[in-house]
């Protein structure tokens, strides 16, 4: 017992850790976003350029909605399953209870439509990796932007530095989502954890006949052992949910929430007048 328990103990700060590791990685995620907005709607003037103050609405507006666009389009990508992910019927309930079981291309492009130009969009849903081709595009309009006189050179490479960052956290998130905790220690603790379960009602027979002078001792080790059995089968389930972050269910990163702070505040920063309401989380910490 205690030889599993310290397996088990491994396994779960292993699973914590890719659970924690994602949870920073989105809170860079608001945290650059927020210094996006506030960059791109201090940043792009018309300082070097012969233009009104009124052609920059529209250029901060394209740059903080293409944003919007890739947090739509991240999350989207990370929450498609892969095969090692949870897949039975009670899950795949949870996904469609809490809204995240269609992953699909066209439900990604209702997601960006709002952000993006009808031509944009149809480029950018032809492409393998929608998320990165965005950034892309942000760089490149960043150059476009710098060539026509909106951005001097500093305020380009603070810029360009963000864009660098998004890249570096979506990268990060793709190495959690595509790499799971390798298959060998999961598969070994479930079979240890078995073997360890199946043999402790006998150990424990021997132990209340020895030490209840009863006779009916031995039933006692009954409840003893559906507790103890209860206690580390819970606990290998909690670690088995918590070592995928990204798989879209109640458990995972709130990311539709996240999403939705970081485009109130950004909105707010360039001044939009139609800002969309905060998400309240319908379903949290279901039982397993």
């Amino acid at each position: 017992g205690t030889g599993v328990s310290f397996y088990l103990s491994f396994k779960g700060n292993a699973a914590y850790g890719r659970l924690w590791e994602a949870r920073k990685i989105w809170g860079g995620i608001v945290n650059d976003s927020r210094s996006w907005a506030a960059l791109v709607n201090g940043f792009v003037t018309t300082d070097h350029v012969d233009a009104s103050e009124d052609t920059l609405v529209p250029l901060k507006r394209e740059l903080v909605h293409r944003h919007a666009a890739w947090l739509a389009a991240l999350r989207i990508q990370l929450r498609r399953r892969k095969n090692w992910e949870h897949d039975s019927a009670s899950n795949n309930k949870i996904r469609k209870m809490i809204g995240t079981d269609d992953q699909s291309p066209e439900r990604m492009a209702k997601r960006m439509a709002p952000f993006l130009e009808e031509d944009e969009l149809a480029r950018v849903m032809g492409l393998k990796n929608q998320a990165t081709q965005l950034l892309a595009r942000q760089a490149e309009r960043l150059r476009d932007l710098k060539q026509q006189g909106y951005l001097e050179d500093f305020r380009h490479i603070e810029l360009a530095q963000l864009v660098q960052n998004f890249y570096t956290l979506q990268g990060k998130c793709e190495r959690i989502k595509n790499f799971p905790l390798p298959r060998q220690y999961a598969t070994m603790a479930f079979w240890v954890l078995m073997a360890f379960l199946v043999l402790l009602p006998f150990a424990l027979v021997s132990q209340f006949v020895t030490l209840v002078d009863h006779p009916h001792a031995i039933w006692f080790s009954v409840p003893c052992s559906v507790l103890v059995t209860w206690i580390y089968a819970m606990w290998d389930l909690v670690v088995d949910f918590t070592e995928n972050p990204f798989e879209g269910l109640a458990n995972d990163i709130p990311m539709d929430e996240l999403s939705r702070t970081i485009e109130i505040d950004m909105f707010q920063i360039i001044g939009e007048s139609d800002i969309p309401g905060p998400i309240e989380r319908r379903v949290a910490n279901i039982a397993l």
